[in-house]
């Protein structure tokens, strides 16, 4: 029963002024509010970039070319570019933990069709790259090995490439003329959106490897190559199964560096969410100093409590109260103050966190961990700058209590 009078003695201390308590429990509020909002909108993040990643294809490697020295001089990655046809003939023929691969040959121009005209940027593949990237048609069919050797002129187009050609009609069996090369549509891509590293994957004409070869790049080099591995639990050995290959492929011999490089779908994913794991840290940092400032204000608050409340204290403390009392008393009410407004918080939160999912572009998904967290440590923080003006009205003199005006 004495615990359950000290509740309720704090609660009606809280009470008599409510607009004093609120403002008080602003900054706890704000606090709890913000760490959980900040730590949602880094985890939401997060989540939209693995799942950006995951959309690249099923266990996803990539091998790109190396970096070239000459004079001494580091030109960067990409630039020293030996890819051929031939490399990929030699995976396809000797890898074992490799399910699919394509050639990429890349290249841009001004395509021409339909009501206008459209700069876009054009991929020449093999069949398997729709395995690879996991990707499906919206109509029509995808080329084959057979249009490969054929060289046919022949293509695939991207939903934004067949909205600004063929907004209003069905573009399967048109002719399109990427650079002045006539080729003829076959089918479009199903929507895939934004990649990770923010290329519109729609904004794309995908065609014959060979052909984009020979009639639009016209060289032998490849820009890069994608495969698949067999399952995710055998990327080590596909990865080193292509380390050898492309080593024997390229005349490398022992000691010499690789003049590729190979980076699978974890690869990529870590180095996309290293930095929103570093903001989400950052973010929930910087909210949780709000939680700390609301500790202050608390304690403020709490000092003038007891300065408005001295002759009460006197006269508790000299009928009989002891000072354990008095500092659990108003232990209790610093701790009851930092709890609602944790609980407020908690609620504010929620209703930020719907209002991004359901009218921003911005995921936010809130971790329940974090919620925990920021309950405890606002209860914490009522705790530890709550003790000291309590212990202050504790520590109080009975007679100089008494006669203080």
């Amino acid at each position: 029963m004495k615990l359950k009078n000290i509740f309720t003695a704090a609660i009606k201390s809280i009470l008599k002024s409510r607009m004093r308590s609120l403002l008080t429990t602003l900054g706890i509020i704000i606090g709890v509010a913000a760490v959980i909002v900040m730590v949602s909108i880094g985890e939401g993040a997060q989540v939209q970039v693995e799942q950006q990643i995951a959309s690249l294809g099923s266990n996803l490697i990539i091998i790109f070319p190396g970096a070239s020295n000459t004079g001494g001089v580091n030109r960067g990655a990409g630039s020293s570019n030996r890819f051929t046809m031939e490399d990929v003939n030699k995976i396809m023929d000797q890898a074992t933990y490799i399910k699919a691969i394509s050639p990429i040959v890349r290249t841009a121009g001004q395509v021409i069709g339909g009501i206008g005209n459209w700069n876009t940027q054009v991929y020449g593949v093999s069949p398997e790259y729709l395995e690879i990237r996991s990707w499906t048609l919206a109509t029509g069919e995808f080329f084959t090995n057979k249009d490969i050797v054929a060289r046919s002129k022949v293509c695939v187009i991207g939903s934004i490439v067949k909205d600004n050609l063929f907004p209003n009609d069905d573009p399967i069996g048109s002719l399109i003329r990427i650079r002045n090369v006539p080729f003829k549509v076959i089918g479009v891509l199903q929507e895939k959106g934004q990649s990770a590293m923010g290329v519109n994957n729609d904004d794309i004409i995908l065609a014959p490897s060979s052909s984009v070869l020979d009639r639009l790049s016209g060289g032998r080099f490849i820009n890069f190559i994608q495969a698949s591995a067999a399952s995710l639990a055998q990327m080590p050995q596909a990865q080193a199964e292509l380390t050898r290959i492309m080593r024997e492929a390229h005349n490398l011999h022992s000691g010499e560096d690789d003049d590729f490089t190979i980076r699978n779908q974890a690869d990529l994913a870590d180095a996309a969410t290293a930095t929103t794991k570093v903001l989400t840290l950052l973010l929930g940092s910087v909210a949780g100093v709000s939680l700390i400032v609301g500790g202050i204000g608390i304690m403020n608050i709490m000092l003038v409590s007891v300065t408005e409340r001295t002759r009460e204290i006197g006269i508790r403390l000299s009928i009989g109260a002891r000072a354990a009392d008095i500092l659990v008393q108003f232990l209790t009410e610093a701790i009851i103050l930092s709890l609602s407004g944790g609980l407020i918080g908690i609620f504010l939160a929620f209703c930020i966190a719907y209002i991004l999912n359901n009218y921003t572009s911005q995921p936010a998904v809130i971790v329940p961990a974090i919620i925990f967290i920021s309950f405890a440590f606002s209860g914490a923080v009522g705790v530890f700058f709550g003790f000291y003006p309590a212990r202050k009205a504790a520590n109080l003199n009975p007679i100089d209590a008494l006669r203080y005006e």
